[in-house]
């Protein structure tokens, strides 16, 4: 993995980080407000008095919900706009939570089993390397300790997916292609809840696909025993409320959710 590489990572990030913030707090970000967010707390185990490193927290809004459920938090994100965003967030509001700008493929100068968790959110898919990150958890982390994570599902959002519709409009099948491609690509959009209309710039996020089996040995290669995989499902009383969820309850899984301890 070549620093220019993250360097470019970062810089995608820091072009989004001002719009991203914004957006996410004035609840434009419905997927993780109503589903992905949601699942990932039912499946993390109590964390309460833990000492929890956020890998990609971002601009930080998940990273503070962690640290209210009782956890010492520590953030690291290599992009310096989001961690200056967090940063700000903290400052305004202490919840005791340490901040570093690092990417969670290298080393992030913490010394060995400094954590009793690892936790991330919708971050890992969107890094160059998981195999190191996997690494860099399992070096950070006590023994008995966990990593809990979630990234979008690689068997359904693949670099060549699309939806099949029918005459109505209403989606019947989602097609996937192209997954064994793991060419990377920077994939430009807006969050969808934002007010019809209004004239924003599209977020540039670089995308690293892998397939399940890129996912599942990595974490094995680097010493996890894998404890629960999570495949949720919106639930109907989401469908209901904002009936774009219905096709990834009915049709295929948007999110994989996964859960590992150190031995």
């Amino acid at each position: 993995m070549s620093d220019d590489l993250l360097q470019g990572v970062a810089a995608r990030w820091d072009d989004n980080a001002d719009q991203w913030t914004h957006d996410v707090r004035n609840g434009y970000d419905v997927y993780r407000e109503l589903f992905t967010f949601p699942a990932f707390l039912d499946l993390l185990p109590p964390i309460a008095g833990l000492d929890v490193i956020d890998f990609g927290c971002g601009e930080g809004t998940n990273t503070r919900r962690f640290a209210e459920l009782g956890a010492r938090l520590t953030g690291i994100d290599l992009s310096a706009r989001m961690i200056g965003h967090a940063q700000k967030a903290e400052d305004e509001s202490t919840l005791g939570i340490t901040y570093k700008i690092s990417s969670y493929s290298a080393d992030t100068g913490f010394p060995d089993a400094s954590f009793d968790a690892v936790v991330s959110t919708m971050a890992l898919m969107d890094g160059p390397d998981f195999e190191a990150a996997m690494r860099e958890a399992y070096r950070l982390l006590r023994p008995g300790g966990f990593i809990a994570f979630s990234v979008l599902h690689p068997c359904f959002i693949t670099p060549g997916l699309g939806w099949q519709k029918n005459e109505d409009g209403f989606a019947t099948a989602l097609c996937v292609s192209r997954y064994f491609d793991r060419s990377t690509f920077t994939e430009e959009w807006r969050f969808g809840a934002r007010p019809a209309g209004e004239e924003v710039r599209l977020f540039a996020v670089p995308r690293f696909p892998r397939t399940m089996a890129d996912y599942l040995n990595g974490i094995a290669a680097a010493g996890f025993r894998i404890g629960r995989i999570g495949e949720p499902q919106p639930s109907p009383e989401v469908c209901e409320n904002s009936p774009r969820f219905a096709r990834w309850r009915d049709l295929a899984a948007f999110l994989l959710l996964v859960m590992a301890e150190r031995p």
